[in-house]
């Protein structure tokens, strides 16, 4: 299989602008000239920032990317490092970016090679000579000077040989319908490599459905049980129940009878709620649950809804549960309420500020023991969130929490949150995490931890944010999805992966995806996703609440999808219904064997 790389010309700042265009792109064909893009026309490689002593990132980008093999047959990529929007990278004069992959999907950012010339560097290609087991450099500066440099080592930054005059150097020339293309170099993967790189970047659809040859049962309810397992392109299943026609079956009769049902999902209609942002879904003792910030008055006021199915939740009645009104500290800005159910309590989380949204912070609401979550008066005056010695998180007017989540793991509790310094300097926001005490969980019991930050393009476009955790479990990793960017329609959906046996108090024990899950280009007519959570319904199937945009202008707005996990059981967020279960296969058949 080939694979090509590329950027992409950059579009309006709302639709594909400059920190999202200038990044590596992938596209496979079967044969060397028919190219298809893959996750979705977007970069799946950005430049990482850089960090000032003061803790301030300054945005990169990167331009002519290269793909080239290691020599121990694994990828590197060579690229020129760029201001963000493309300009010389002072910082990078003289040096190129270099990458390495194992699979071309998980990148290291090596750093910068020096290439022993004081100069900028505007394009270079890379290549493993085995006959002299050395790297060739060659590349050529702005000004239309070639060069070459040899390097033994190529992980050993500083050890290039000074670069020799070199005759000019031009790539194939790939000719691809993919839009905004500036088109980079191919190279032949073998067929695994290029089958995974299909199979998890781009939307698997429902191929087959399958059901039991024959069941035993005695009576509905034990048929009822009965699941359909839907197969899907990329060898991936996923099980769905059954309407089973049973107007043929006598459960008095001992005997077989063939019978027909429909396999069917819920799907929801994108949005179920206008002006909601930030949503959230929980069971709690039979019933459903759903709150979001209220983007209609100025996010002054916190409603739920409840009902006995999560399809019932989209027009179940809404009831005021918070306001800016109640309470003193609690005056401004109710933003990111999320249920946590801890030592069988049931709490929100929600930020809010007492004023302006320079002292908004991270607070949490008790229900009582026995009370009615629909009745505001049985929930408990927010508190405020503390560290450890009972001092608090932030300081008011210099610093900023919110977007707080709740992590049980192995009977232990750990809070993940965004906080954002303003003063002396604004650092951006950066995920924090802690244990907490689960008798108050208002209150830490270890010091804050960062464990990521805005550093890449598509993280920190139009701001400096990663926001809006939520965790996700597996049978072997811990999943943390949140939101980068600014929320408009550039805002995403990135991932955070730990092993449920690390100490996740080690910012080294978080790995980091290098592009996001979800962006306005993972399902049309959504722009903006982010801020999700996630519930298990009655039938085991996990759902994902977000806020997106009905338009590129559109109000945030809530949706809801099935999660799909694909073949390394990482979780997607783009299987929409007409790719998670093809109609012209739901019917499906069954001998029924009455005892």
């Amino acid at each position: 299989m080939h694979i090509l790389c590329y950027t992409r010309k950059p579009l309006e700042e709302q639709i594909y602008d400059v920190k999202l265009a200038y990044s590596m792109h992938l596209a496979f064909s079967t044969d060397g000239t028919n190219f298809q893009d893959l996750n979705h026309n977007s970069g799946v490689l950005f430049a990482k920032a850089t960090e000032n002593s003061d803790g301030t990132l300054n945005a990169k980008s990167l331009r002519n990317p290269y793909l080239f093999y290691l020599a121990d047959g694994t990828y590197g990529v060579a690229a020129v490092r760029t201001e963000p929007d493309g300009e010389p990278d002072e910082q990078s004069k003289g040096h190129i970016l270099l990458f390495s992959s194992s699979d071309l999907l998980q990148y290291r950012e090596v750093g910068l090679l020096d290439l022993k010339h004081d100069t900028f560097v505007s394009d270079v290609i890379c290549s493993y000579d085995s006959e002299r087991q050395v790297y060739v450099i060659h590349w050529c500066d702005a000004d239309g000077n070639y060069y070459c440099n040899s390097i033994t080592d190529i992980f050993e930054l500083d050890s290039a040989a000074l670069p020799d005059k070199a005759e000019p150097f031009a790539l194939d020339l790939v000719q691809a319908n993919i839009e905004g293309i500036a088109a980079r170099n191919v190279i032949e993967v073998p067929e695994e490599v290029g089958q995974r790189l299909v199979k998890k970047l781009t939307v698997p659809n429902n191929i087959k459905i399958e059901v039991p040859e024959s069941v035993k049962a005695s009576s509905f309810e034990e048929l009822k049980d009965v699941k359909a397992t839907a197969i899907y392109s990329d060898g991936t299943k996923a099980f769905k129940n059954v309407k089973w026609d049973l107007s043929g079956i006598d459960w008095n009769t001992p005997g077989t009878y063939r019978i027909s049902g429909v396999a069917y999902q819920e799907h929801f209609k994108f949005p179920i709620a206008v002006n909601r942002a930030d949503p959230c879904i929980t069971k709690w003792k039979g019933k459903y649950y759903f709150i979001a910030t209220n983007d209609a008055d100025g996010n002054r006021t916190l409603y739920m809804r409840e009902a006995d199915t999560i399809p019932g939740l989209v027009d179940a009645e809404e009831v005021l549960i918070l306001d800016t009104k109640t309470y003193e500290h609690i005056g401004n800005l109710l933003w990111a309420p999320e249920f946590h159910v801890i030592e069988s309590e049931l709490y929100i989380f929600h930020a809010a500020s007492p004023k302006e949204f320079f002292c908004e912070e991270a607070h949490v609401m008790k229900l009582c023991t026995g009370g009615n979550p629909m009745c505001a008066a049985d929930w408990s005056e927010p508190r405020r969130v503390v560290r450890k010695d009972g001092s608090e998180l932030c300081e008011a007017g210099k610093t900023i929490s919110l977007d707080m989540t709740c992590i049980k793991l192995k009977n232990e509790y750990y809070a993940i949150w965004s906080q954002r310094q303003f003063l002396p300097v604004d650092q951006g926001a950066w995920l924090y995490i802690a244990k907490l005490d689960p008798k108050q969980p208002w209150r830490l019991i270890t010091d804050p931890v960062v464990i990521a930050k805005p550093e890449y393009g598509w993280e920190n476009n139009h701001v400096f944010v990663v926001e809006g955790a939520y965790a996700l479990f597996s049978d072997e990793r811990l999943f943390v999805t949140y939101s980068g960017a600014l929320v408009d329609a550039t805002y995403c959906v990135g991932l955070l992966i730990a092993d449920p046996d690390a100490d996740l108090l080690d910012p080294e024990s978080w790995t980091k995806g290098n592009y996001p899950l979800l962006t306005s280009r993972s399902v049309l007519g959504e722009y903006g996703p982010g801020h999700n959570s996630y519930v298990v319904d009655d039938s085991g199937i996990i759902w994902n609440a977000y806020h997106a945009r009905p338009g590129v202008k559109g109000p945030r707005s809530s949706g809801i999808r099935r999660v799909h996990y694909d073949i390394d059981g990482y979780p997607r967020l783009d299987l929409v219904e007409e790719k998670d279960l093809n109609r012209e296969l739901v019917k499906v058949y069954t001998e029924v064997v009455v005892s």
